[in-house]
């Protein structure tokens, strides 16, 4: 499902994955979900987006975390 609904096109956002026929990208929707910002919320902020949009660009985030590739997580003092 995520195959069809994301992608990155260099003319658009500058070739940042995003949900097919919107310049939103899936990286703003991990924004705003982290934010606390409900599916609901950000329907009604973005009318061109679908609960299926924003479920493809959850998918595509863990695809692409699920890589052979370290991230090394800083711990913050506080």
């Amino acid at each position: 499902m995520s195959e069809a609904l994301i992608r990155s096109d260099p003319k658009i956002m500058m070739g940042k994955p995003t949900v097919a026929g919107t310049r939103i990208t899936v990286e703003l929707i991990l924004e705003k979900l982290a934010a606390g910002e409900t599916v609901d919320q950000i329907l009604s902020e973005h009318p061109r987006l679908t609960p299926e949009g924003i479920r493809a660009a959850i998918t595509f985030a863990a695809e692409a975390l699920r890589a052979d590739v370290v991230y090394p997580v800083e711990k913050v003092a506080g």
